[in-house]
């Protein structure tokens, strides 16, 4: 029984002199539950910010393919061929771009398809992007 005594008194005096190190189990467990909520939060805003990334590039490329088109019907002999071979080129990567409608640089709506999503763009394009005018 005074040896159980001395083990005791022993680890106490090691506790509060410090030579004690490491964690806790509490501690442990305390660390893993903070990880775990930084964790469920961080996964949904990812994948909304990725979202909002997609649109935004479909947004982009719609637009670029409506300028070229806009600048292709004002060029001396601007034809619809040349519009559609120029809002063609407003895709990239992963996204298409088309001449929707256009006869005339007013009346020009170039639709990106990507990301199983699409947006239109241009003079003739509803504010919306849903479409064409």
């Amino acid at each position: 029984m005074l040896n159980i005594r001395r083990a005791i008194d022993a680890r106490r005096q090691a506790r509060e002199n410090g030579e004690e190190a490491g964690f806790s189990l509490i501690e442990l467990i305390i660390v893993v539950v903070i990880l775990g909520i930084l964790v469920a939060i961080a996964i949904p805003i990812f994948a909304n910010i990725q979202s909002q990334a997609q649109d935004n590039a479909l947004k982009a490329a719609a637009a670029n393919g409506a300028t070229a088109a806009a600048v292709a019907f004002a060029a001396p002999g601007g034809t619809v061929a040349s519009a559609t071979t120029a809002a063609a080129s407003g895709g990239s990567g992963d996204i298409t771009t088309a001449l929707t409608k256009g006869t005339s640089v007013t009346d020009v709506c170039v639709t990106a398809t990507g990301f199983t999503k699409s947006f239109t763009a241009g003079p003739a394009a509803k504010a919306d992007g849903s479409g064409c005018n």
